[in-house]
């Protein structure tokens, strides 16, 4: 196990620095914090019940994500760790890896060795064997962006938001409406933009265009986006008018190349994402804004309720369509 100095080390900080930053007492730069956190979950540190006073088992909480550098999942930690320190609670911080064996040992070092009162999962879905497992243990488990069955929870409806956004396009007069969103390459999140695809394939149905409905798929960035958005704008004769976008970064990576190709947005093509990232306002992007933070601050109030957490405590986070620049009716 990873010691608090091998954390500091790596992040280029004094211990005392470190333990603060993990700690939430004391100030921390924003940047510094950030390394630290990244540096922590690099290493798999967690402070020790028996040996520390850093993470006092009974006053911290488990927080396993796929991510640390993505923004919506680095989002969602800000809110976690806001909150945590306003309770007076430790964060135990785990990066969750994609290989079956270091998923299993997050879960024993995180939960059997730590003895966390609660654990908040961030991006981890039904069917995933962490899940699984942080289901067996009677102890808090609060899943963020996606519904765990058996869970407590919270997250925007996905089905509803792709839905909402493909509306959009339509009520604007467009026909041609393309749907871009997350590839199978194990990404997390990605029954997120499973839900979100239905959603815009039921909303293409109710405004008529059922037999128009055309996907995309990319990896789920603004890179993804952007050699999708080159793919998918080359040729004039299967350009779509618009393209509803699975996350803002997919959206902002199309703008990108539609910029690079000389086609204008929204005079010929529009585009909107779900997110309201922190560059979709840059971009002029007509977004679905949902508030990550938020719902990170949530999880931590139902980690931290003094009762059990029956399946039925989900929460629908709401998100609003925010309507800037890159939305228009066809020409």
């Amino acid at each position: 196990m990873s010691a608090l100095s091998d954390v500091a080390r790596l992040a280029d900080v004094s211990t005392a620095t470190a333990s603060r930053a993990l700690s939430g007492r004391g100030y921390v730069a924003a940047d510094t914090r950030d390394r630290v956190v990244a540096a922590a979950a690099e290493v798999g540190y967690f402070g020790s019940p028996s040996s520390s006073s850093l993470f006092p088992s009974s006053r911290a909480v488990g927080v396993v994500v796929p991510h640390v550098n993505r923004w919506y999942f680095g989002s969602v930690l800000e809110g976690i760790e806001a909150a945590l320190a306003e309770s007076d609670t430790e964060l135990v911080l785990h990066r969750l890896t994609r290989d079956p064996l270091e998923r299993r040992r997050t879960f024993e070092t995180l939960l059997l060795h730590t003895g966390v009162a609660a654990v908040i999962a961030v991006g981890i879905e039904s069917g995933d064997e962490v899940a699984s497992l942080l289901q067996s243990l009677d102890r808090p488990f609060v899943s963020v962006g996606g519904p765990v069955e058996g869970a407590a929870g919270i997250s925007i409806d996905d089905h509803a938001a792709g839905a909402l956004i493909t509306g959009h396009l339509a009520s604007l007069g467009h026909e041609r409406i393309l749907h871009l969103g997350a590839d199978a390459t194990g990404d997390a999140g990605l029954a997120v933009h499973t839900r979100r695809l239905a959603g815009y394939r039921e909303a293409m149905a109710d405004a008529g265009l059922g037999s128009r409905i055309a996907v995309h798929t990319a990896p789920l960035s603004v890179p993804g986006g952007y050699a999708a958005g080159l793919a998918i704008l080359a040729d004039p004769r299967t350009r779509p008018t618009a393209i509803a976008a699975g996350s803002d970064e997919l959206a902002i990576g199309v703008i990108i190349a539609a910029r690079q190709l000389g086609i204008p947005v929204p005079d010929q093509l529009s585009v909107i994402g779900i997110d309201d990232h922190e560059l979709a306002e840059m971009f002029a992007l007509t977004t679905l804004a949902q508030d990550p933070a938020a719902q990170g601050a949530e999880a931590v109030r139902l980690a931290l309720a003094e009762r059990a957490l029956p399946s039925s405590d989900w929460i629908e986070h709401p998100a609003r369509l925010v309507v800037r620049g890159s939305t228009r009716a066809p020409q």
